[in-house]
């Protein structure tokens, strides 16, 4: 997975956990208003902040993108109790020069006919908005925040919490 610097300095940690996670739930909307999670794998972060997904033109969350382009990704890594809320605007793109740079051969299983296929698309989320929880980096730093959080009812030492608004 690629991972740029980000323009926006405030995208820096989000682009940290995007790089660890790699993958996300993208939540999206059926048409009767159902919401509707599917795992995806996050194939790059460019340095403007978007989000970049391969997946199959006749995919129902193609559909769905042309009709509600608002979508969730959820990115989660529950060992380290780091979890991160992405909003942002889904966008269907056909371009062979970007599919090409993001290709990898772990695509290859779902599009046998490589960059020919003329089933395969990228899914761009621009991010609206981002909140982020992350935990302190060990299980013991993190049972200490833990501790004090009870002692003292201070939660500085659990972690931190962030919401971006682009």
């Amino acid at each position: 997975m690629n991972v740029q610097q980000q323009v926006h300095e405030e995208l820096q940690e989000v682009a940290q956990l995007v790089v660890e996670i790699k993958f996300a739930m993208m939540t999206t909307e059926e048409e009767d208003g159902t919401l509707r999670s599917r795992p995806m794998s996050t194939m790059q972060m460019d340095a403007a902040g978007n989000l970049w997904f391969f997946t199959a033109l006749d995919s129902p969350k193609v559909d769905e993108a042309h009709h509600h382009r608002q979508v969730n990704l959820s990115y989660a890594r529950p060992d380290k109790q780091d979890y991160l809320s992405v909003s942002g605007v889904v966008e269907v793109v056909r371009d062979k020069e970007k599919m090409r740079s993001l290709w990898t051969p772990w695509i290859k299983p779902w599009f046998p006919n490589g960059l020919d296929d003329p089933n395969l698309v990228l899914l761009k989320v621009a991010i609206t908005e981002a909140e982020y929880w992350m935990a302190p980096g060990s299980a013991v730093k993190r049972m200490y925040g833990l501790a004090k959080g009870i002692m003292t009812g201070n939660t500085d030492a659990l972690g931190d919490n962030r919401k971006v608004v682009m």
